[in-house]
């Protein structure tokens, strides 16, 4: 017995048109017309889009910092996710001092098994480089399915890596079939502005984003990109927030290196006016990268359209604003730097971008689904809607009208950054490998049945020429 979605107009990356869909198990097996088969369910979605789940290759659940832990653990970060109309998450298992990276993904894979409501997969983040760790890399690759590997330019002293590291794991990504992921600001620039700003009582949240400046992630991602073409390895730039770094990337991309590059709904729609809120309400917008000057909003946009950034991901590192951003209440440098988002992402995106015809609905599904199956190892059982696809489905009615609020967010987190951002649409039914999650907009599957999701090695798009 299957399910058969009648009256939806289908969305991929590259088509739309009205068909029905049919699922089976946990796949897709047909699309077309008159395919109900005896027995199956037939559910009704006349006047609404069929979009492949989303994909939001960018999340920290359950990530300690100090003493405590981000507010959304896998249980309630991907309760947010999948009611928000994202089906499969990428986290960031961190390797701590000292750690192997088998340790490290082992930490992660007790944190999510059996507590997730989407499919999920992890990206290693490495913070301690050595010999040993080099050598895992092509384990984590060909026997975890972990094609992906994330390291700190920023963070000095605690999450930073040296150029000579970076450029020791690029090779070895390069070589192993993975894909190195980098947070480009430059640590010790950061390093000197934080103590020195500090040491003159400038310590308020709006001295934030005047101690990490534009120009901070504009030198490291162009550093970044230099050491990749020096290593002929591809390389994935994530929450990219400024003119100056995207302009890196376009050049880069033009010259015929392997770059690729997310950014995220806060820097598309938010701006560092955020940091001069009354009292310490700014903390809430304490982020890394932080938030930019409105007039480079419209370079994000522009990037999206022209496709030198692929992907539009979250970067969700939810931190109460009680009781844990206001441990820096005294000191900026002291606010743990994160920002709920991964339940809103769809449907701000959707709102501000397909509706204001920023993007076209094929670009929307591009960014929050398609390309990050291709890029990360997924695609196509994930990032589309075919025939032998998973059937990871949402139905997203463009009737629907709200505004977001705290109250109205499933998140375990006691704000929201787009508080009062009106939404068009709603992802009404989602489905998860054939099975229906979501019913009118609530969670009807109390169980979580999120699957971890072994990925496919990265295979490097460009041909590297005979000299």
């Amino acid at each position: 017995m299957g399910i058969v979605l009648n009256g939806g107009t289908i969305v991929t990356a590259a088509d739309m048109y009205q068909a029905d869909v049919r699922i089976e198990g946990e796949r897709i097996v047909a699309i077309g017309y008159e395919i109900k088969q005896p027995g199956d369910q037939a559910i009704d979605v006349d006047g609404c889009f069929l979009f492949p789940g989303g994909i939001d290759p960018h999340t920290h659940f359950d990530l300690p910092m100090g003493t405590f832990s981000t507010a959304d653990d896998f249980f309630t970060g991907s309760k947010a996710a999948v009611l928000g109309g994202t089906t499969t998450i990428l986290d960031f298992a961190t390797q701590f001092k000292g750690e192997t990276l088998k340790a490290a993904l082992g930490n992660w894979h007790a944190k999510a098994e059996g507590k997730c409501y989407v499919d999920y997969g992890f990206h290693m983040a490495i913070t301690d480089w050595n010999e040993q760790i080099a050598r895992e890399i092509t384990d984590l690759v060909q026997v975890e399915g972990v094609p992906s590997f994330k390291l700190y330019m920023a963070y000095k002293n605690i999450l930073q890596v040296d150029d000579g590291a970076l450029l020791q794991a690029l090779r070895h990504a390069g070589e192993s079939g993975a894909l190195v992921c980098v947070h480009c600001e430059n640590g010790d620039v950061i390093y000197d502005l934080v103590h020195e700003a500090v040491a003159q009582g400038k310590t308020s949240p709006k001295y934030h984003p005047l101690t990490r400046p534009p120009e901070a992630e504009e030198e490291a991602t162009a550093r970044v990109i230099a050491l990749a073409q020096i290593a002929k390895a591809p390389l994935y730039i994530v929450h990219l927030t400024c003119k100056g770094a995207l302009q890196a990337v376009t050049k880069a991309k033009l010259k015929g290196i392997e770059v690729y590059a997310e950014t995220c709904p806060q820097y598309l729609l938010l701006d560092d006016s955020y940091y001069n809120l009354e009292g310490f309400n700014s903390a809430k917008y304490v982020i890394s990268p932080p938030l930019r000057p409105i007039d480079h909003q419209q370079e994000l946009w522009s990037g999206l359209q022209t496709g030198i950034l692929d992907i539009v991901a979250t970067d969700h590192c939810a931190f109460n604003y009680q009781g844990q951003k206001e441990l820096g209440v005294n000191d900026f440098s002291k606010i743990p730097n994160g920002a709920p988002g991964v339940e809103t992402r769809m449907g701000l995106l959707y709102t501000y971008g397909v509706m204001t015809g920023k993007l076209s609905i094929h670009e929307f599904v591009a960014l929050t689904s398609t390309n990050a199956a291709k890029l990360f190892g997924l695609f196509p059982r994930k990032g589309t809607i075919a025939p032998g696809s998973d059937a990871d489905l949402v139905v997203w009615d463009p009737r629907i009208s709200s505004v977001i609020t705290v109250d109205s967010l499933h998140q375990n987190v006691d704000y929201t950054p787009f508080e009062g951002f009106k939404q068009t649409g709603q992802a009404t039914q989602v489905f998860l490998r054939g099975k229906q999650v979501v019913q009118n907009g609530r969670l009807i599957e109390e169980k979580p049945m999120g699957n971890y999701l072994p990925r496919k090695p990265f295979l490097k798009r460009k041909v590297e020429e005979n000299v």
